[in-house]
């Protein structure tokens, strides 16, 4: 491929990423949604967020069965704990690895 070429590929690949994602930000800048649509647009994030996470927390690997045993289920507890009492980010990753240590050593 000559560098031209190299030229209108990157600029495609920008061109179909940057697109979908300005579009809709530039046609809804200065609309007003409907309420609905706003409280539903907001629990997206909980919802990929929960989409990662559980799988983590609740499934083997290899066989996408339940196991409530695993280490990173019974760390997550009291992280979350911690992070609800004390709402503190830095304070929960820090929680959370140290136990996570602690409990690797002691499993």
């Amino acid at each position: 491929m000559s560098f031209v070429d190299y030229l209108f590929l990157f600029a495609g690949m920008g061109a179909v990423t940057y697109l979908p994602r300005a579009l809709p930000l530039l046609y809804l800048a200065h609309r007003r949604m409907p309420q609905w649509l706003i409280e539903w647009l907001g629990l997206i994030p909980v919802a990929i967020l929960s989409a990662l996470v559980a799988p983590l927390l609740f499934a083997d690997a290899a066989a996408r069965n339940v196991a409530l045993g695993k280490l990173e289920l019974l760390v997550a507890v009291p992280t979350l704990l911690f992070a609800v009492k004390t709402r503190s980010l830095g304070g929960t990753v820090l929680v959370g690895m140290v136990l996570y240590w602690v409990g690797g050593m002691m499993i």
